[in-house]
């Protein structure tokens, strides 16, 4: 997978991921699009991206950055379109960020906030080295649930000793090839040509 900007095509898709199967908005309206809507002139680090497939240019989410250059912090939200999850998407679009964030951009510190009901979302930043920080009594009433954040955070020392060839390697930051790059083997859908 790579990360790119957000284009104004996205839109269509970016609602869609927000859609429960029988095609009407999800509870809490467009997440994905309204995230991206704003016309910022000087975002800094601040981003927001599309997540697609590298092979076949596939929309199957997106991430947003908030960054704070003065403290070394930076914090993200990520949302994957149902058909596309349990794909490894966002594990691969998280080590990316991160690389990028930590090697490239000097930060030191990243913060996330989960819900606490998101138990793949928790095992997912837990498996990529985040540690949880507190539960704050910040909650959020739905229909039927009471849902509280989870604060989990990675720093980029940590980050490094978990990816020590990519930390020790001389000159610019490798790219950071996802866990499908890796995988001996191909799946069905994968084309001898596809091979760079």
């Amino acid at each position: 997978m790579r990360l790119r900007d957000i284009r104004p095509e996205d839109r269509r898709g970016l609602i869609g991921f927000d859609r429960v199967p029988e095609g009407r908005p999800a509870a809490g309206g467009y997440r994905h699009w309204a995230t991206h809507r704003a016309d910022v002139t000087d975002p800094g680090d601040d981003r927001h991206l599309a997540i697609e497939t590298r092979h076949g240019q596939t929309l199957v989410g997106s991430i947003w950055l908030q960054a704070d250059p003065a403290s070394g912090r930076f914090s993200y939200g990520i949302g994957i379109g149902a058909p596309h999850r349990r794909c490894g998407y966002a594990g691969d679009a998280v080590t990316t960020l991160l690389g990028f964030m930590f090697e490239q951009r000097g930060y030191r510190e990243c913060e996330v906030s989960v819900h606490g009901r998101n138990f793949a979302s928790l095992a997912l930043h837990a498996r990529l080295g985040f540690h949880e920080q507190g539960r704050p009594r910040d909650t959020e009433l739905w229909p039927g649930q009471v849902r509280y954040p989870v604060l989990m955070a990675i720093t980029a020392d940590h980050f490094a000793a978990r990816r020590p060839a990519s930390a020790a390697a001389p000159g610019p930051a490798r790219p950071w090839r996802g866990r499908h790059w890796r995988t001996p083997r191909r799946g069905r859908h994968w084309r001898a040509e596809h091979h760079s």
